[in-house]
Formats: structure tokens, C-alpha cells, sequence
């Protein structure tokens, strides 16, 4: 049988990295629009309401639709074991249903992710598979355009859908990036692609508010205009899309893989070798387990910000909004800002630095007065300073703690720890909540995931680790 003829080598001059990194950026100021403007604004809003409407169909016809949809909530209570949807045969609360889809789209993402990541490394086809993921989430936003009534399955589903691709073409992204730049560049590509991502569901979501709060003036409804707004996401996301599927470049990889089953047969395997290798590389277990619990609390104070504004401070909804605005846009800065310092003091120091400044704002919250919005302004600018920057320097991090040909793979098993210990942080808010009724003992919980994260990071020996997985130490680590 003849020996194919080995590929030829790419170009690999500086010139052809910064032409793959500018177009590596343009996928998270494609993705975030999805992120800002349908998981953080609108879809949940939009989609409890749209369960009620079907809830009311069912359970209570002789009430007026718009009426009951505002009264649900005392409907329900006054008519015990009414006020359900069906969700599969099972009777589900509307309020609990953008949750429940939530969790599964979460699990799924757990299921799914690594078999993604080792389908992109045994293949070497991760552009194909970073358009094809994208695309297939994409529409799936835009499909939530048709989403009205009583269509709280369709939403749902779409969702689901739209989220699992998300997260599997941001394992895919992230694989880029040891490909992509050196280890000396390794930090400053990171945090500007997380600095652009930003600025760009920032951008987005600014328009689409614009829209929103102007929509009677447009001669639209409020439910047409947040369908608009999440149409738009959806299109934002397929268009810039464009950008890095025209300048990011396969690598070869050594497979004899020749069909797509085997290919997948291939990926299953490389997958189990790659779980139970993880051992021989103790040290980047440990920043695994660091990133895991300091990002649960990062993660928390973030999903749990508007519930403290409205709660604790008794503040209103353009208050939250204009909230969000700013912190996507300061983000920008602060990722950039983060990234300089690295350079200066080193990747790991900065990092540290990073969690203390987190410390200190969960606990400033404790003190922050009811109705105050200039303070509650105040700490989300100190988040957003520090908020892309922790994150994107943690993926540089975890990139050169992983051994080369496998990066899909690693960035799955990151992206599941994310998403898999996401429960902890708000089970520990859920368990303060109910011991002491006060938000403001709830976020300063968070101290605790940002104290145990600091110490089990101080104690990860980097260079070692970067060693160990075989790759070069850069000076700025």
C-alpha cells in the first residue's frame, strides 16, 4: 500500500499569524451577540410569558388572555394544580421553564463537549467544524424569531440547540489559539480576542436596546421588538462568522482515518485516552480545579448581579440595563488592560491580583445603600475591569499547560468544568438565601470560591507544568 506523501507545511511566518489571529478575534465579536443579547436580556424574559399564554390556553380559558398572562401568578395560587405546561408529560411551573432549559442545555453541553473536542483533533477539520457549529447555532437564534403565542416548546427546543452549538464552536475556537500564536504572544492574542468579543455583544446589544425602549414610537409591539432584537443575534452571529472561517487554516494531523464513522469511532478513543492521561499531568489537574472553583464564583456574582440590584438595592430595570451596557464596553478596556500588566508583572501574578480584586468587590456589596445607583454603577465598573481579564488570561493559562494535538480536547474538559461545577456557586446563594433572606450575605459568600481558588493557583508550579505537557516557558508566566 503506497505512503501518502506527507502534507506540506504551513506558513508559519509572523506575517501569516496576525492574519489568523485578526480573523480569530472576529468569532467572539460574532458569538457574543448571542450571549448579551439572548441569554442575559431577552430570551428569558420573553419565553416565561410565552408558557403562561399557553398555561392560561389550557388551564384557564374563560380568562382573557392578556389578563391572565398579568395575573398568572395569583391564578395558580388560587387554583391549586393548575397553572402547568407540558414539557414531555411532565407538568412544569412557566416560571421554572427557561430553567429547566437551561439545565439541559448545560447537561448536554457536559455529554457533548469533550466527544466535540476529540472529533476536532483526530479530524484536524476544525474550521469545518467551527462554520458548521456556528451556523447550526446561528439559526437556531434566529429560528426564536417564530417563537410567539403559545410556542414555549418551539423557544425551547431552539434554544437548546442554539446554546449546545455555541458552547461546542467555542471548544473548537478555543483550540485555535495554541495554534494560532506562540507562547509569548499567547496572553495579548487571548485578551484581545475576549476584549473584542466585548465591544461586540456591547455594540449589538446597545442597538438592540435602542430598538426596545423606542418600539412603540416604531409602531411595533413589545414582543415583535424582542423578537427582532433576538432575530438580530442570530444574524450577527452568522454574518461575522465569515471573517475567521476565511483566515483560520486546518492543521495536518496524523490519523488513518478515512471515513467520517471512523473518524468519530477514532474520536471516542482518542477521548478515553485523553481522560485517563490527565493523571500524568497532575499539575494541570490542579489549575483545572483552580479555574474551576475561582470561575464558579466569577460566574455567580455575574448571573446573580441584576437579582442583587433589584433585591438588595431596590433598583430598576434601566438601572440593570444601562448596568449591562456599561460593563460590556469597560470590559473591552479591562481585558486589554489586564493583558498589559501580564506582559509587566507576569501572567499568574496578574491573575492573583485579579481575585483579590474580586474579594474586595463582593465584600464592598455588603455596604453598597439601598437605592444608591452611583454605588451600585461603581462596583459593576470595578467587575468589568477585572471581569475579561481574569478570563481571558486563565485561558492563555490553560493553553500552555496542554500538550500540543490534543487542544480541542483539553478546551472541552475546561469548558465542561465550567458548565459543570455552575451548580455550586448558585447552590451555595440558594442555601445563604434561604438561611439569612439577604442577597447582600449571598454575594459575599462568593469570598470563599475566590480564597480557595487563590490559594490552589499560588500553589500550581507553572512552569512546571508547562514542562510537563511539553511545551515551551514563556517569560511572561
Amino acid at each position: 500500500m503506497p505512503v501518502p506523501a506527507p502534507p506540506a507545511a504551513l506558513d508559519d511566518s509572523p506575517a501569516a499569524r496576525r492574519r489568523e489571529q485578526r480573523g480569530w478575534y472576529f468569532y467572539d465579536w460574532a458569538n457574543s451577540a448571542f450571549y448579551t443579547t439572548i441569554i442575559s436580556v431577552f430570551l428569558g424574559p420573553y419565553i416565561i410569558p410565552v408558557a403562561k399564554t399557553a398555561a392560561c390556553a389550557k388551564d384557564f380559558p374563560d380568562v382573557a388572555a392578556a389578563t391572565c398572562v398579568s395575573t398568572f401568578d395569583q391564578l395558580a395560587a388560587d387554583h391549586p394544580g393548575l397553572g402547568y405546561v407540558d414539557v414531555f408529560g411532565a407538568d412544569i411551573r412557566p416560571a421554572a421553564f427557561f430553567g429547566l432549559t437551561l439545565t439541559i442545555a448545560v447537561f448536554l453541553q457536559i455529554v457533548c463537549l469533550p466527544i466535540v473536542g476529540a472529533l476536532a483533533d483526530h479530524t484536524g477539520r476544525k474550521r469545518e467544524l467551527l462554520g458548521g457549529f456556528a451556523y447550526a447555532g446561528a439559526l437556531a437564534t434566529m429560528g426564536l424569531f417564530f417563537v410567539e403565542g403559545d410556542r414555549y416548546l418551539l423557544g425551547g427546543g431552539l434554544f437548546i440547540l442554539a446554546n449546545l452549538a455555541f458552547g461546542s464552536s467555542v471548544v473548537v475556537y478555543d483550540s485555535f489559539l495554541p495554534q494560532i500564536s506562540t507562547p509569548q504572544e499567547r496572553d495579548k492574542v487571548s485578551s484581545r480576542g475576549w476584549a473584542i468579543g466585548y465591544l461586540g455583544g456591547g455594540l449589538l446589544l446597545a442597538l438592540n436596546l435602542a430598538l426596545y425602549l423606542q418600539y412603540e414610537s416604531l409602531g411595533l409591539s413589545q414582543g415583535m421588538a424582542v423578537r427582532i432584537c433576538m432575530l438580530s443575534a442570530g444574524l450577527w452571529w452568522a454574518t461575522f462568522t465569515i471573517v475567521p472561517l476565511l483566515r483560520l487554516r486546518n492543521r495536518p494531523v496524523p490519523t488513518h482515518e478515512t471515513t467520517a464513522l471512523r473518524s468519530v469511532g477514532g474520536s471516542f478513543r482518542q477521548l478515553g485516552r485523553t481522560l485517563s492521561e490527565l493523571r500524568k499531568y497532575p499539575l494541570t489537574l490542579l489549575f483545572l480545579i483552580a479555574y474551576l472553583v475561582y470561575n464558579d464564583g466569577v460566574q455567580t456574582v455575574i448571573g446573580n448581579s441584576a437579582a442583587f440590584a433589584s433585591e438588595a438595592l431596590k433598583l430598576d430595570t434601566t438601572v440593570q440595563i444601562t448596568a449591562i451596557l456599561m460593563v460590556q464596553f469597560v470590559a473591552f478596556f479591562g481585558a486589554l488592560l489586564l493583558g498589559r500588566l501580564a506582559r509587566s508583572y507576569g501572567t499568574k501574578r496578574t491573575v492573583l491580583a485579579s481575585l483579590v480584586v474580586w474579594t474586595v468587590i463582593v465584600v464592598a456589596a455588603m455596604f453598597v445603600v439601598e437605592g444608591q445607583a452611583v454605588q451600585f454603577y461603581l462596583l459593576a465598573f470595578a467587575i468589568a475591569i477585572v471581569l475579561g481579564g481574569t478570563q481571558a488570561l486563565s485561558r492563555s493559562l490553560f493553553s500552555q499547560v496542554i500538550p500540543k494535538g490534543r487542544e480541542a480536547e483539553y478546551f472541552s474538559l475546561l469548558q465542561i468544568s465550567d458548565k459543570g461545577s455552575a451548580f455550586i456557586g448558585s447552590l451555595t446563594v440558594t442555601i445563604a438565601l434561604q438561611l439569612t433572606n439577604s442577597y447582600r450575605i449571598a454575594i459575599v459568600s462568593m469570598i470563599i470560591f475566590f480564597v480557595i481558588g487563590f490559594v490552589l493557583l499560588a500553589l500550581t508550579n507553572l512552569p512546571k507544568a508547562i514542562r510537563a505537557a511539553g511545551n515551551e516557558v514563556p517569560d511572561t508566566i
